[in-house]
């Protein structure tokens, strides 16, 4: 049947990429065609007067001063307008950027991952519900829009022991001052420390934002697509083999799906994520443009106050997750179904998603730029496809649904403002009638370095996932009904830079939570449980020595079904300075980091997910690492000793049940600015 799986797995592949490559070649088109009318300036930037005193008198236009500016990079996200500029910190460079500050892997880049600090699905609408890859991919409401004076682009290639390797690459320029383009693709590949467990992923995404010459109409464009394959080994066989002379090369462990007549290489279980989403956002703004200059009156800037606005939201999306097994075992499979396999039989399930949303609101403002308040109300129309598909059958879901959705925003664009907002979404058609979101946050930015604090509240009622309440193979059905999940959470924090201390407090109630229980079945914990969260961090500084100090401690109440460590910190000290006349920049020093002793999730490949387990009880050492990094310009790069614990004697970290982290490594990195 292995054959006849492969066929059913690649039928469709031509036509997604034939769809994939026509909407990349309208979004270009409509990119060029749209570029002849682009001759002012963004919002904000400056434009020199002609008949005004200046230094330069060989800036005849607007498009000449702006391209002889020096560089000049911001970005934005989503609906935000308050501007971020690019990170060329070196203090963290060395970390892993998919592990900060507490995920863990499965012991190898790429590999499925769950946070320690415990985090619930904020969902509020049909889902698919596989997250264990979320960490990697890149997801269309979080993506960056930029706008630059110089086209910039940004290397990033790390590499570590054992061939584990990423690389990324993003460029981003501006066509004309208003209309900008970015794009970014990264790559993951890591055969791992242990048998069959590679992990090769491909993630990229495209924005474009777009503001026209009189400010009234903005456009933002968003693709993204991710695809992640993961070789499951099932995890090793038992702990002792870690302290077992004899296993000095991790490989040579045995692996639960070990299966040499298939491949010594490769697993014959594998699971696949593929998602693909375009996001487009465009509205037009009513208002009264301003002329602000200078002090010297040289430049001045077109900026538009805004009174009314009507936004339309966009959203198409396709999520696939796939599970193949080509050599299967009886005892693989034995908490789930009973058959005896023949040469040639598999185990095949495929789980899609297709969704089209549609938001439209009307917006209103009141008061100045700096002070001014943002309103709204909407409503929201979505169609959700799910389909279940097993060799033998298949099964679809079809719901239509419909949403309201408002509420009001202030941003503290100033020192000495106060910020707040609200909003909520409702669903009242469809399968997710019932369903809302309500989330409010109050806080207020300090003057004279004392930083801000901030007080949140949300509440939401969710139906559970789809994949959650049906899964199917060609020899298995399992289906459930869940009553709603309800979340509720108060969130405190505050930032005081002039003390170098940051401090939060999250608590959640939870009732109905959804989950999978010890015996690999989904169930559902009725009763109302509570969380507290409270985390902190200190910086010590001595001259060019700095201590940089998280800590984190977790309660729950009524024998929740979660697997939470009570206590986490990591630690850096590190001595930082610059040599050869402030050419060379440098952080060197120790990175430490620990939790104390708990019972830790398990992992289910057939499930893609993480379950509740209260038999393995787990100690990890702490985690030691030394780092060398250095910045020379705009090129950042750092050399790496980790998990070296591991040479003192300790036994490999543990991430999860038969899942231990690589052994002491080397890994090595740089990322490279360019500004052309």
């Amino acid at each position: 049947m292995s054959q006849s799986v492969q066929t059913f797995c690649g039928k469709r592949k031509a036509n997604i990429r034939k769809h994939l490559l026509l909407m990349v070649l309208l979004t270009f088109m409509y990119a060029i065609g749209s570029a002849q009318q682009m001759t002012t300036p963004m919002p904000g930037t400056p434009v020199t007067l002609q008949n005004a005193p200046h230094k330069d008198s060989t800036n005849k236009t607007n498009n000449n001063q702006w391209r002889d500016e020096p560089a000049k990079i911001y970005f934005t996200k989503g609906n935000s307008d308050l501007k971020n500029y690019p990170d060329s910190s070196i203090h963290f460079f060395h970390r892993r950027p998919f592990s900060q500050p507490w995920m863990r892997n499965l012991g190898n880049l790429g590999a499925p991952s769950i946070n320690l600090f415990f985090t619930p699905e904020n969902r509020v609408a049909p889902t698919l519900g596989y997250h264990t890859f979320d960490v990697y991919r890149f997801h269309a409401d979080s993506l960056l829009y930029f706008n630059t004076t110089r086209p910039f682009s940004v290397f990033t290639y790390q590499l570590g022991s054992h061939a584990e390797q990423m690389a990324e690459i993003l460029h981003t320029q501006n066509i004309s001052p208003r209309w900008n383009f970015a794009a970014r693709y990264r790559k993951i590949n890591a055969p791992g420390y242990y048998n069959i467990q590679r992990t090769n992923h491909d993630l990229a995404n495209l924005t474009s934002n777009y503001i026209s010459k009189n400010q009234h109409y903005a456009l933002k464009l968003a693709l993204v697509y991710n695809k992640l394959q993961n070789d499951e080994n099932g995890g090793i066989l038992t702990d002792s083999f870690l302290t077992t002379p004899g296993f000095g090369d991790k490989r040579t462990i045995p692996v639960a799906f070990q299966n040499t007549s298939y491949s010594t290489r490769r697993s014959s279980v594998t699971t696949l994520q593929r998602d693909f989403t375009l996001l487009l956002n465009h509205s037009y703004t009513l208002g009264k443009t301003d002329t602000i200059f200078n002090n010297d009156s040289t430049q001045f800037f077109k900026v538009l106050k805004p009174r009314f606005r009507i936004e339309h939201t966009f959203r198409l999306s396709t999520e696939k997750y796939q599970f193949k097994d080509l050599a299967p075992d009886s005892l693989r499979y034995a908490y789930f179904f009973q058959q005896n396999f023949q040469s040639g039989d598999s185990v095949f399930s495929r789980q899609t998603w297709f969704y089209i949303d549609n938001g439209l609101s009307l917006q209103g403002f009141i008061g100045s730029d700096q002070k001014g308040i943002q309103f709204f109300a909407g409503i929201g129309n979505r169609f959700d496809r799910f389909r279940t598909e097993y060799i033998t059958g298949s099964q679809r879901q079809d719901e239509i649904s419909n949403y309201i959705f408002g509420g009001l925003k202030k941003d503290a664009k100033e020192a000495g403002q106060w910020l707040y907002s609200a909003d909520a979404k409702l669903f009242f058609t469809g399968m997710a009638a019932g369903d809302f979101i309500f989330k409010a946050n109050v806080g207020k930015e300090f003057k004279s370095g004392w930083g801000n604090i901030q007080a949140g509240f949300q509440q939401s009622l969710n139906t559970a996932p789809y994949s959650y309440t049906l899964y199917a193979n060609q020899y298995f059905k399992q289906s459930q009904t869940f009553t709603k999940e309800s979340q509720t959470r108060f969130q405190l924090s505050t930032f005081i830079p002039a003390l170098k201390v940051s401090a939060a407090l999250n608590n959640y109630l939870i009732a109905n939570y959804i989950y999978i229980n010890p015996i690999l079945q989904f169930d559902q914990y009725a009763p109302t449980f509570n969380l507290t969260q409270i985390s902190a961090k200190k910086v010590f500084t001595w001259k060019q020595w700095i201590l940089d100090n998280e800590l984190a401690f977790q309660q729950k109440t009524n024998n929740a079904p979660i697997n939470i460590p009570a206590f986490m910190g990591r630690h850096q000290l590190s001595l930082e300075t610059k040599l050869f006349g402030n050419a060379l920049k440098i952080a060197t020093g120790l990175d430490l980091r620990w939790h104390s002793a708990y019972q830790p999730a398990g992992y289910e490949p057939f499930f893609n997910r993480f379950y509740f387990q209260n038999t393995y009880n787990l100690t990890n050492a702490p985690e030691v690492g030394l780092f060398f990094n250095f910045k020379v310009k705009s090129f950042r790069a750092f050399v790496m000793g980790d998990q070296l614990q591991k040479i003192f004697g300790a036994r490999n970290m543990i991430s999860a049940p038969g899942y231990p982290a690589q052994d002491a490594m080397l890994r090595m990195g740089f990322s490279w600015d360019l500004v052309n």
